[in-house]
Parts: structure tokens; C-alpha cells; sequence
């Protein structure tokens, strides 16, 4: 799970910018920041770490953080909304906060059921349910020591996902959009053809699309097939205020997945 949120605080400096290269530097840009995609990702992996309603906890936590920005219009319609019901997104953003189901899960039908009520109270279009289970199922497969490759023949035969693309297949032709079928393949792509961690997120980043939402998709499923180098996990842990951080230690302590997050430290968040 934390390997989402670096995604998505490393990718938020390049959001909208059509950048296209790897070889940015450094790393964490000075404007990175966390945004939706961490509250998102935060909310589900409470509601499943309590056994609380999805919905309920993610509007609660899209609630105390309203202000951070970021927000797809339909999403922040549905969470300030006096009964929120699905929408029927065929957005990404179902795709983009289900990590914590492929670490938390004990076999795949577990991650299927998991996957689809966490998807379903908002993204509940064909494409986004589909394409939030290929996430999940990557990180899952990933955690039990598949490789890459074989994740990807698993995805291509279940979902039909393009994934022998590599990034530099995608890159020259790829343009920014929100459409699940059109951007979750691509975000798994560049986890399956990197080489660590890091490389998975610069591949997500060189795309020149959905930047944070493509890096958290690919940062979540790179986690699970590398880990995370301590040097980045440290340096990202400066970026989350306490609750965050909070939830984040309490993931990782209770259910062991792969790679922990570091220690907690004094430094404030940015």
C-alpha cells in the first residue's frame, strides 16, 4: 500500500505536464504532495482493516481532507452528497485505491469479492470494476512470488490487457485520460516491465498521462514484486501527516504484508 501513495506523491508534480522522460531528477520533485489518490487508498485500507463500510469510510476521510484538491467532479459529488449512491464511473479511480485489497486478500476469490465491494460503491461501470480486479489480482500474484510475466498472461487471458506493451511501446503515442481501459493497462505495464521499484515509477511518470494515478497503480503493484528501498520509503514518510501515517503503520503491523513502512519519526509532515 505505501508503495501507492509514493506513487502518487512522486507522480503529482508531473500532473498535466505531458512529461515524457525517466531520467527526471530528483526523485521527489519539490512541489510533490500527496493527493486524492492517498485519501482514497487510505480509506479503503481502514474499512478493511476495521471490517467497516467502504463507502462510509472513504466519504469520512474524503471529508477531513476536502480541501486537498484533486478531485474528480463526479467523485466529489458523490462524497459531499446526502446519500451517496454509484455513479458508474469507467474512471481509473477504482483501479487506483484497490492495493490494500491485493495485500490484504487470502486467495483470489477473496480478491475478486474484496475488490468489487470496494469499487462498486462508486465505480461501478464494467471497465473500472474489471480493471480495479487486475490491479488487485497483480499485487496479490505478486505477493505469492508470480512473475512478471506470468501476471501478465494471467491479466492479458482474464481482461484482454495489451500488457507485452512496454513503456517504450506506449510512450511516443500515449495521451492523457482518466479511462480506465485506457490507462490501467498502461499503469500495470510499467510495474510488470521494470526492473525495481524505482524504475516502475519513472516508468509511470514518462508516460506523459494521468501521472499520480498511473504512478500509484504501478507503485502499489511494484511494491509487491520488489519492495520498496528504505531511502524512499523514508524520504516519502515526510510528506504524510499523522493520521495517514497512522493508518499506514497500523496496515502494515496487523496484516505483515511484504514490505514494511519505516519508522515513525518526529519529522513533520510537509
Amino acid at each position: 500500500m505505501l508503495g501507492t501513495i509514493i506513487g502518487d506523491i512522486i507522480g503529482s508534480a508531473y500532473e498535466f505536464s505531458g512529461y515524457k522522460r525517466k531520467t527526471f531528477t530528483p526523485l521527489f520533485h519539490p512541489k510533490a504532495r500527496f493527493t486524492d489518490d492517498t485519501i482514497c487508498t487510505i480509506g479503503i485500507a481502514q474499512a478493511l482493516l476495521d471490517n467497516a463500510d467502504p463507502a462510509t469510510t472513504l466519504i469520512a476521510w474524503c471529508d477531513r481532507y476536502a480541501e486537498n484538491g484533486g478531485w474528480g467532479r463526479a467523485f466529489a459529488q458523490w462524497f459531499t452528497a446526502s446519500k451517496p449512491e454509484p455513479y458508474g464511473s469507467w474512471g481509473n479511480g477504482g483501479a487506483m485505491r484497490v492495493s490494500p485489497v491485493g495485500f490484504l486478500a487470502t486467495s483470489e476469490e477473496a480478491v475478486i469479492t474484496m475488490s468489487d465491494a470496494v469499487t462498486n460503491i462508486t465505480h461501478n461501470h464494467p471497465e473500472a470494476v474489471a480493471s480495479a480486479q487486475a490491479v488487485a489480482l497483480a499485487v496479490f500474484w505478486a505477493r505469492q512470488g508470480a512473475r512478471a510475466e506470468d501476471i501478465a498472461a494471467r491479466l492479458a487471458e482474464r481482461y484482454g490487457y495489451p500488457l507485452h506493451l512496454t513503456p517504450d511501446d506506449i510512450r511516443p503515442d500515449y495521451k492523457r485520460t482518466e479511462r480506465a481501459s485506457d490507462s490501467v493497462p498502461q499503469a500495470i505495464s510499467c510495474a510488470l516491465h521494470a526492473v525495481s521499484y524505482e524504475d516502475a515509477i519513472r516508468n509511470a511518470v514518462s508516460l506523459g498521462g494521468d501521472s499520480d494515478t498511473i504512478a500509484a497503480i504501478a507503485g502499489g503493484i511494484a511494491e509487491a514484486m520488489f519492495g520498496i528501498p528504505d531511502e524512499i520509503k523514508t524520504e516519502a514518510w515526510t510528506y504524510l501527516p499523522a493520521d495517514i501515517r497512522e493508518v499506514v503503520t497500523r496496515f502494515y503491523e496487523e496484516e505483515t504484508p511484504s514490505v514494511p513502512p519505516p519508522t515513525p519519526s518526529p519529522t513533520p509532515a510537509r
